[in-house]
């Protein structure tokens, strides 16, 4: 290991010409291996994620002896250095996992309401509105944060090499600093106003002038904060130094996270929601307080009735049908869907074949459902698209996916004093209050209604699939609501169109989500004709730049690994295998 330790080193302190010559040999890399529209290949383990630096860590993990696990830990904490927009320690998510001996399982390391979260906090009983801003900017929007359980709870089950190792990366690029790309960059700009509105004019994302691509960023505040969590776990994070500047921090803003609240926060082991597709093909995604596992399965077991092969890719009876599935899943996500811990979630009635065919059979082919005729109900909360997920396979066939969010772009953009962190705000994806619209158009719902302990439902939908029994994809996206569709069209693509990993995650996607009552198509994803038949039939028609940023693995025939990062979007998403 002290091979490891030294190249990793070296990584933390790279220049800022050395980390661009990584990220052009990076991407060299991807596009090498694209040729014949196929992704990075590997035969002993793939890494991809949002960052080439944080794939850099991970397959360095796996290349030294470290299993999937090692390198998701590793490979979390860098992000959260490298890409502060959306990885992180002041944010939650979840985990799918599952081991070479094909043990299936899921963390829920999602964020918590503080002990002081009431169901009506924010909303002005005087005029009765709703006061969405304060869940969206500032320190009353922030909830418990729960990666840093979640990683201790990750490495405690299954890692193999020492938790120092796996952290050391991140804290090595916090304290020496690393060349921000051109994404990065334009993150930091857009976010500038917010950033003054919440924090002091120190904070070190604040520039008088436009960050730059191949400015370094140094965190080194950040980088105390880490190399606490690496000498205490997670003691040196939700109690102590850490857990008293974030105390300090929700006084200076009217936040309500307390000590208590962070001593107390805990994640949770839970069962995957399983189905099955196409007879071959078994569905591991995330249970409540996810609604991601469960509408899939029930959008996959809806296609069996339908021939997509024949009927083409993007065809308008594809789309159609696609569409039809999609709003129905979408408005028992309204009725039925909460925190299991907190709402009983009927999960066996929502997976029941004949449940499902019943739901499905009103689909006509020629005509849209207008979605106030499939279910009056509400729609709970959903996070935007500042997400990120990451997929990892080792040589030994352990297969990890994991997505985490802070909701918005930074959060609620906060970064906590002395701490280098920034905080979620996961407010926003609670109901506010009932009947009441979000950003997407969706109303909220009294099942995700906030409580103290609770957390709020997600969209978040880290997914695995088996094929006769073994590992066969992993597979995740962030985008907010639009999460469990585009995974829903990676799997799709690639079982019924027979593309590769990369075209699947390349192809173009659209999206329906019950309400708003429209269909959002990514532009080119149809021709003008298809436009205009679809909307004959009564679809609603909203054309989008981009659906979600998938990082996905396929197991090949030969049983290497295809690792597919999605470069034709925005981000720096990156696979390595070897």
């Amino acid at each position: 290991m002290k091979n490891l330790k030294i190249l990793l080193l070296l990584i933390g302190a790279i220049t800022c010409f050395q980390c661009e010559e990584s990220k052009e040999t990076s991407q060299k890399t991807v596009k090498l291996e694209r040729q014949n529209n196929e992704g990075v290949v590997g035969a002993n383990g793939m890494v991809v994620t949002a960052h080439p630096l944080a794939t850099k860590v991970g397959l360095e993990v796996l290349k030294n002896g470290g299993n999937a696990f090692d390198a998701a830990v590793a490979v979390q904490y860098a992000l959260a250095v490298v890409l502060p927009k959306a990885g992180n320690i002041g944010g939650g998510g979840y985990m799918v996992y599952r081991t070479s001996d094909g043990e299936k399982g899921a963390l829920d390391f999602r964020e918590t309401a503080p002990a002081a979260a009431s169901r009506d906090m924010f909303i002005e009983f005087e005029t009765d509105s709703v006061l969405r801003q304060k869940a969206l900017l500032g320190h009353l929007a922030a909830c418990i944060p729960g990666t840093v359980d979640g990683m201790e709870q990750i490495h405690k089950k299954f890692g193999g090499l020492t938790f120092t190792e796996l952290i050391q990366p991140a804290i090595d690029f916090a304290k020496h600093g690393f060349a921000v790309t051109d994404y990065d960059a334009s993150t930091f700009n857009n976010a500038q106003e917010q950033f003054r509105a919440v924090n002091d004019s120190t904070m070190i994302f604040l520039k008088d002038s436009l960050w730059v691509e191949g400015d370094s960023l140094i965190q080194k505040d950040l980088a105390k904060t880490l190399e606490r969590i690496r000498d205490n776990g997670r003691a040196g994070f939700y109690e102590g130094e850490t857990a008293q500047y974030i105390v300090d921090e929700m006084q200076s803003g009217d936040g309500i996270i307390t000590k208590e609240d962070l001593k107390n926060y805990k994640s949770v082991w839970r069962e995957p929601i399983e189905g099955i597709y196409r007879d071959s093909f078994n569905i591991v995604s995330m249970p409540p307080s996810s609604s991601g596992g469960i509408i899939i399965v029930q959008q996959l077991k809806g296609s069996d009735a339908y021939d997509f092969e024949k009927m083409g890719h993007n065809s308008v009876e594809t789309v159609h049908v696609m569409t039809e599935l999609q709003r129905r899943a979408y408005a028992d996500r309204a009725e039925h869907m909460g925190d299991m811990d907190f709402y009983d979630v009927p999960i066996d009635m929502l997976l029941d074949d004949e449940y499902i065919a019943s739901r499905n059979s009103s689909i006509q082919m020629d005509k849209a459902t207008p979605s106030n005729e499939i279910k009056a109900g509400s729609v709970e909360k959903i996070e935007s698209l500042e997400t990120t997920h990451f997929s990892i396979v080792d040589k030994e066939g352990n297969a990890v996916s994991i997505t985490t969010t802070l909701v918005g772009y930074f959060g609620c953009k906060v970064l906590v004093d002395n701490a280098g962190f920034f905080l979620n705000n996961e407010m926003n994806n609670f109901s506010l209050k009932p009947g009441f619209p979000n950003i997407f158009g969706l109303v909220g719902g009294e099942a995700n209604s906030i409580a103290p302990g609770k957390r709020m439902l997600s969209s978040m939908s880290p997914t695995i699939i088996e094929k006769n029994g073994d590992l066969y994809m992993v597979v995740g996206t962030p985008g907010g609501s639009t999460i469990i569709n585009v995974i829903y069209e990676n799997i799709v693509n690639v079982i019924d169109h027979g593309m590769t990993m990369q075209e699947a995650v390349d192809a173009k996607k659209h999206h329906s989500q019950w309400l708003p009552d429209q269909i959002v198509v990514e532009n080119g994803a149809l021709d003008s004709l298809a436009l205009e038949k679809l909307k004959s039939m009564g679809h609603a028609i909203r054309i989008t730049e981009q659906l979600g940023r998938t990082e996905a693995i396929l197991v090949r025939p030969d049983g290497s690994y295809e690792g597919a990062a999605d470069n034709t979007r925005t981000g720096d998403a990156v696979a390595e295998g070897y």
